[in-house]
């Protein structure tokens, strides 16, 4: 079985996105469609914010109201046990029981069920699912999924990039807070495609995943071997097992 650990990567990828502006302009991912927009750092506003009028006192909603909610993953919600998740799975993807697969992580002490799902994006493939319960809580932490050649073997590097593209232009239309969306942020491996955060600091992070080559005038050229989406409760202190400061 593929084993998916997705938790300790996380806190880092999100203090990376944060930490400053990265320029984009020169990762270029290897597809046959245009290329993807500039970056757009952490703390800049949306492009379709820019100019606005701020809203009259009392005659919107506040900032927290308009703010998207990350709540969980569809009707799988953080804070929820095993039980209810598995519910929630059969219910959401009409998923029979023994579908559901269990993996624990030794080293985090996480708990986790495994699901693959045909189309979980439309057209997109077969992604594997992966709701990860906490070490002290029990609870659910994080929801991802995966679309990589191990969850589907027809996937191509032109339908992970379409993907990412999808479900980008999805989340800059959700109302994340405009100080915590970035867009197209090189990392280790891949690209940042989007990361944004609810009034809580709860997050949203969509990772394309690949190999990069150098080409002319500086260009790094990404060829898609993967496309990770993540649901984090708290991805800046998961809830994982660490060994207490002192006994080493």
């Amino acid at each position: 079985m593929r084993r998916i650990y997705l938790v300790p990567a996380l806190a880092g990828l999100l203090i990376t996105v944060a930490a400053g502006p990265l320029a984009a302009q020169g990762v270029v991912p290897k597809q046959k469609a245009a290329p993807a927009p500039k970056a757009v750092a952490a703390g800049a506003p949306p492009a379709a914010a820019t100019g606005a009028a701020p809203a009259a006192s009392g005659e919107a909603a506040t900032a927290d109201d308009k703010t998207k909610a990350i709540d969980g993953f569809r009707s799988a919600k953080f804070g929820t046990g095993e039980a209810e998740v598995r519910a929630a799975m059969v219910k959401d993807f009409n998923a029979k029981p023994d579908a559901i697969r269990a993996q624990d992580n030794p080293s985090e002490l996480t708990h986790s069920l495994l699901l693959s799902v045909p189309e979980l994006l439309p057209n997109g493939g077969t992604a594997e699912l992966s709701y990860v319960f906490g070490y002290k809580s029990k609870s659910l932490i994080q929801v991802g999924a995966v679309w990589s050649k191990a969850s589907d073997a027809a996937i191509t590097p032109e339908k992970l990039f379409s993907n990412a593209n999808i479900l980008r232009a999805h989340f800059l239309s959700e109302g994340f807070k405009p100080d915590s969306i970035a867009v197209n942020m090189p990392v280790n491996g891949g690209i940042v495609m989007f990361r944004g955060s609810d009034a809580r600091d709860r997050s949203v992070i969509l990772l394309l995943q690949g190999t990069f080559e150098n080409k002319e005038n500086n260009q790094r050229l990404l060829t898609p071997t993967s496309l990770l989406l993540f649901y984090v409760a708290d991805a800046k202190s998961p809830d994982i097992f660490k060994l207490p400061p002192g006994q080493f």
